[in-house]
């Protein structure tokens, strides 16, 4: 499959290039196909390449020396991983798993040296990217201090199913639970509190936002 080219104009990091240079990019890339549930990267490992997510959804987490899981992000198309340890020379700083069949588009460390030098423009398009990593990370890290669960689950349901991020996977409640900062059972309590108080309908395995308004208030008070 050949890499499109107004994909790769979609990407933060190569929005501001002309045609020519986007052709002389795309030659550089490689497309790795990953399962559901496959390890990309694992963490304290040697970084090698630059990957942008082209189909489907992968997961960033740390894992604790007790098994406990983390979810920092969850990166969408167009979206990319791995920047740190490409531009520090540092291993991983985390794992990344997929969520479902995963289309990625990968550049070697040694080929973004050389495209940083001849493209200043993307270099400055880099510092937007890992500014907004850096706004997220602290909103997380606010969120987990902060907020109470109820609001956090309350913030995931408004940016993974009620917002535009929606188009992504169908969290389970494990998985809200590691974006949470918390156990399971504590999510489905906070699900139960959140669908008494006529914000979400809890569906099976779907979870319905029935007033976004009311889970926006929710999300916003329980500091």
């Amino acid at each position: 499959m050949a890499v499109q080219l107004e994909f790769l104009k979609s990407i933060l990091y190569f929005s501001a290039l002309d045609l020519a240079e986007l052709e002389s990019i795309r030659k550089l890339i490689f497309e790795k196909i990953a399962d559901r549930a496959e390890m990309v990267l694992l963490e304290g490992e040697s970084a090698e390449n630059l990957y942008f997510v082209a189909s489907g959804v992968v997961k960033v987490f740390k894992t604790s020396v007790e098994g406990k899981e983390q979810i920092l992000s969850i990166v969408r198309p167009g979206e990319s991983f791995n920047d740190v340890s490409i531009f520090d020379d540092g291993p991983n700083p985390a794992s990344v798993r997929t969520m479902g069949p995963v289309l990625l588009y990968g550049i070697k460390k040694s080929y973004m040296e050389a495209i940083l030098r001849d493209h200043p423009q993307i270099a400055l398009n880099v510092i937007k990217v890992l500014a907004r990593r850096v706004r997220h990370l602290l909103s997380l890290v606010e969120d987990l201090s902060f907020k109470h669960v109820i609001g956090r689950v309350a913030k995931i349901l408004l940016e993974h199913i009620g917002g535009e991020m929606g188009r992504g996977p169908r969290l389970t409640q494990q998985e809200m639970a590691a974006m949470a900062g918390t156990a399971r059972e504590v999510v489905g309590r906070s699900l139960k509190e959140l669908e008494e108080a006529g914000a979400i309908k809890l569906d099976r395995h779907r979870i319905i936002i029935r007033d976004k308004e009311a889970l926006q208030k929710i999300m916003e008070v329980s500091s």
